[in-house]
């Protein structure tokens, strides 16, 4: 299978924003075997304006400036990770950072086709964050799980794996209602699904469950089945692979 995984900032860091060594470890070990396995994998990584943010030592930042600084710093460290863990399971990473604008433009989005379709051929893991130094307000995707949609439909992937600190979608919010329940599949996103979704996310993530319900209408409308998942146990990826009922998976529109 062709498998883009998105990974939010909450799974890979602390609530502090430095990173979380032993899950994030844990992650690109399971990442690595389902490469080995022979699937190819696509990596959509948030976390590099926390982790800017945790080694500039500062609070996670509210202006665009200072956000953008953060990032800067933090695409270093993620990458550096990133480069290192997988070095360990001998596989190559390449790092990708877009806006809406290599989406919106013909040729641009034919040459992210291309140069992902070759790093693939060439058995490299693509590491794919938003462009966040540079993206101003017109070109800003706001959030990586519409990111992971985007790269997932334009290389006609088969999955994608959103890792968030959530089981998947509920009938209501499990944090205030003791009786809501997981909803294992949604066939198809009406308006009721969407009122189920909203809420901020974590403190140091931008994605709530609304931009992944959001997401997951966009990959779905591509053909392409989306799943929500909890990143808490890096494992789960096995049982996804292996066909196995995980966290909410939202079924893709056949042509």
């Amino acid at each position: 299978m062709r498998i883009v995984v998105k990974v939010g900032t909450s799974t890979l860091a602390h609530p502090g924003g430095l990173l979380n060594i032993r899950h994030t470890e844990d992650l690109v070990r399971v990442w690595s075997d389902i490469q080995n396995a022979g699937h190819q994998l696509i990596v959509v990584s948030s976390a590099a304006t926390g982790l800017g943010a945790g080694k500039l030592q500062i609070e996670k930042p509210g202006d665009l400036v200072t956000k953008q600084a953060a990032a800067a710093v933090g695409q270093c460290e993620l990458m550096y990770t990133y480069d290192r863990l997988f070095g360990q399971y001998n596989h190559t990473v390449a790092q990708m950072l877009l806006t809406w604008e290599d989406f919106d433009h013909e040729n641009r989005l034919h040459n992210l086709q291309n140069t992902l379709e070759r790093l693939l051929q060439l058995h490299a893991i693509p590491i794919i964050n938003e462009n966040d130094p540079v993206a101003c307000e017109e070109y800003s995707l706001g959030d990586n799980d519409t990111l992971a949609a985007l790269v997932a439909k334009c290389i006609h992937a088969d999955l994608v794996v959103l890792m968030s600190d959530i089981d998947g979608l509920y009938t209501a919010d499990p944090h205030t209602h003791s009786d809501a329940k997981l909803i294992p599949v949604v066939e198809e996103i009406t308006p009721e699904i969407e009122l189920l979704a909203g809420g901020a996310g974590s403190a140091l993530g931008t994605g709530g469950m609304l931009t992944k319900v959001t997401a997951a209408k966009r990959a779905t409308e591509a053909g392409v089945d989306m799943i929500i998942t909890n990143g808490a146990h890096a494992e789960v990826l096995y049982d996804i692979v292996e066909g196995k009922p995980v966290g909410t998976r939202f079924v893709g529109r056949k042509a």
